[in-house]
């Protein structure tokens, strides 16, 4: 029995460590597209190494025509890359030199792909895309506990020698990348590039608090046997119990409280209405949990 639950537990990691990959490769997918077909297009510069490429694109690429914005990007990353390994560490950079790579490689063949940029002459509806593709990319990728390089190292650097935020260095760095496009392009770009700069930030704390979103649940019955082993040996998931009374009926009952991931709540919800639909279930939205199986408590 044990060697059963033993291979369940392992199978559950695999599957774990796969949906892992595919959604931090998911991530980088969409951040590229969303810079590759919309963002360099049409010159919104929000910030970070893709922002600062498309600016240099307009004066290198006239003087070194192989030189794009693709390329330009990834030697920018290639450096700051270096500069992570040598401050941060490998261990501090592993996951965003693994991203980086991934973004920079799939930037490169997005440009044999047979289509005209940009793709609308919508400017409006062109700068949507970009945002959306990118913060939900971004998202995805910070969601996993990595990043996409860039900017994001040098104010990783920063903060280890100095007392300044990551967050305010960041924002300092990519304002003065978007702010530079009024004088660099026009003053239409410019500000679409400093709305882009704060509608990116707020898709991506939203995007990432919609993912991160747990259920915080509690169940109140009498047959606690019929639960306990599903959360415990199928779900591989613990749960406090107390006794509690009744305020009108009296009758002395079980309270079990867990946290589980939305999916593995609807589970469990599907379970005690078939063995115990006369239990009391309440499934609370939660957003931050710090615990085994959730989130380190060291980070």
């Amino acid at each position: 029995m044990g060697g059963k639950n033993v291979e369940k537990i392992n199978g559950k990691k695999v599957k774990d460590a796969v949906a892992y990959w595919a959604f931090l490769n998911l991530g980088t997918l969409l951040l590229a597209a969303g810079v590759y077909f919309f963002k360099a297009p049409n010159n919104f510069a929000t910030g970070g190494v893709s922002g600062l490429s498309i600016i240099l694109t307009r004066y290198l690429t006239p003087l070194v025509p192989w030189l794009g914005q693709t390329e330009i990007m990834i030697i920018i990353n290639v450096f700051l890359l270096v500069l992570g390994l040598i401050f941060l560490g490998w261990k501090g950079t592993a996951k965003t030199v693994y991203c980086s790579l991934v973004y920079s490689f799939e930037m490169w063949l997005m440009k044999f792909i047979p289509v005209k940029l940009p793709m609308t002459d919508q400017i409006f509806l062109e700068f949507m895309l970009a945002m959306l593709l990118t913060g939900a990319g971004a998202a995805i990728i910070f969601n996993c506990k990595a990043s996409s390089g860039g900017t994001d190292i040098v104010a990783l650097i920063i903060k280890k020698f100095t007392k300044i935020k990551v967050g305010r260095a960041l924002l300092a760095t990519d304002f003065l990348i978007a702010s530079s496009t009024f004088f660099i392009f026009d003053i239409q770009t410019g500000l679409f590039s400093l709305l882009g700069l704060f509608t990116k930030a707020f898709l991506v704390d939203g995007v990432i608090e919609s993912i991160g979103k747990n259920k915080f649940v509690t169940i109140i019955t009498s047959n606690p046997e019929l639960i306990a082993p599903f959360i415990l040996d199928t779900m591989h998931r613990g749960f406090t119990s107390y006794k509690a009374k009744g305020g009108y009926s009296g009758e002395l009952k079980t309270v079990m409280i867990t946290v589980l991931k939305h999916g593995e709540a609807l589970k469990l919800k599907a379970r005690i209405l078939a063995g115990d639909p006369q239990a009391f279930v309440i499934l609370t939205d939660t957003n931050e949990i710090l615990g085994k199986g959730f989130r380190d408590t060291a980070e």
